[in-house]
C-alpha cells in the first residue's frame, strides 16, 4: 500500500497521493490565478531533456554508513546510467558533524556526476548550532542556481539553525531570491529545490513558505523538490508539484511509516514537463 501525507494508507504504490482538498484560502487562490496565468506556458527546454537524480535526509552518522552510502551509489548509478547530476535536499549528515560531510562528499563523488546539495537542520553541529561542517565542504551551496540544457535550478536555504518544526525562511534567502529572479528568464522551465517542504499541509512546512511560493509563481514553475519530512507527499504549484519523498538514511526511519528507502530519477523533458520515477534501494545483507 501507498502511503499519504500523515501515514494513513493509501490506494497506489508509489503514487504519492494525499486526500481530499483542504478548504479554499489565500494559498489555493494565489495558485489558482498563477494556473489561469500561465495556461499553455509551456517553455520547451533547449535539446532532448535530460535525466537527474533527488535524494534527501541521507543522515549520515558513523558505523555502517559508509559501506549503506557506497551501495546506494552504485544502485543511484544503475538505475539512471545516463544520468547528469543528483540533487541532495538537505539533512546530508546526521549530526551536524564534519567527518560525515567529508563522508558524504567523497561518497557520492563516486557517481561520475555533479553533486548539488541545500542544507537541512541536521547540517548545523549538533552541540554549537552552527554550520561549519557543511560551509566548509560545499561552499557556495547555500542560495545558488544554475542552468541544464535550458532549464533553471534554484537551490534554496530553507533552514533555521538545528529548529525542525515551526520555523521560518530566513530573509537572506528571500533577499538572494529576489535578487536573482531578476536575472533569471521567466519563461524558461524551473526547478526549485529545498530541504523544508513547501507543501500545504505537510508536516513542519515552514510557517512562512507562501511568502516564497508566490516568488517562485512568477517563474515557470515545473517543480519543487523537498525532503525533511520523510514521506511521500505532493501538491500543486504552478504547472507542477511539490513533492517530498521517502528518506535515504540508514540510522532514521520514514515519518510515513512506510520501510521503503530509496529516491526520485526524474526527467525534464523536452517539452518543460518533469516526470518523477522512484526507485527503492535494496540495502546489502547485514545492513
Amino acid at each position: 500500500m501507498g502511503i499519504g501525507w500523515y501515514g494513513e494508507e493509501s490506494a497506489e504504490v508509489h503514487g504519492m497521493n494525499f486526500w481530499g482538498g483542504p478548504k479554499v484560502n489565500r494559498r489555493d487562490f494565489l495558485v489558482s490565478v498563477a494556473l489561469g496565468s500561465m495556461a499553455g506556458r509551456v517553455g520547451a527546454s533547449e535539446g532532448k531533456g535530460f535525466r537527474f537524480i533527488a535524494a534527501n535526509d541521507l543522515h549520515y552518522d558513523k558505523g555502517a554508513c559508509r559501506q549503506w552510502f557506497t551501495a546506494m551509489v552504485e544502485q543511484m548509478k544503475r538505475s539512471v546510467p545516463d544520468g547528469v547530476f543528483c540533487l541532495l535536499c538537505g539533512d546530508l549528515a546526521n549530526t551536524g558533524e564534519r567527518e560525515s560531510l567529508v563522508a558524504v562528499k567523497e561518497i557520492f563523488g563516486g557517481l561520475g556526476m555533479p553533486v548539488y546539495p541545500v542544507p537541512g537542520n541536521h547540517d548545523y553541529g549538533e552541540k554549537d548550532g552552527l554550520r561549519v561542517g557543511y560551509d566548509g565542504e560545499f561552499p557556495g551551496r547555500l542560495n545558488y542556481r544554475f542552468e541544464e540544457a535550458g532549464w533553471q535550478f534554484l537551490g534554496l536555504d530553507t533552514t533555521m539553525g538545528v529548529k525542525f518544526s515551526g520555523t521560518t525562511i530566513g530573509e537572506s534567502t528571500f533577499e538572494w531570491l529576489d535578487e536573482e529572479m531578476a536575472k533569471m528568464d521567466k519563461e524558461k522551465p524551473t526547478i526549485c529545490f529545498t530541504h523544508f517542504p513547501l507543501g500545504e499541509k505537510v508536516v513542519n512546512r515552514p510557517v512562512n513558505a507562501d511568502r516564497l511560493i508566490e516568488r517562485l509563481l512568477q517563474l515557470n514553475i515545473a517543480g519543487v523538490l523537498s525532503g525533511h519530512w520523510h514521506g511521500a507527499s505532493e501538491v500543486a504549484v504552478g504547472r507542477g508539484l511539490m513533492t517530498t519523498n521517502r528518506c535515504c538514511a540508514r540510522v532514521r526511519g520514514n515519518h510515513d511509516r512506510s520501510l521503503l528507502k530509496g529516491w526520485f530519477v526524474c526527467e525534464a523533458k523536452a517539452d518543460g514537463t518533469l516526470e518523477r520515477k522512484f526507485v527503492e534501494f535494496k540495502a546489502p545483507d547485514g545492513l
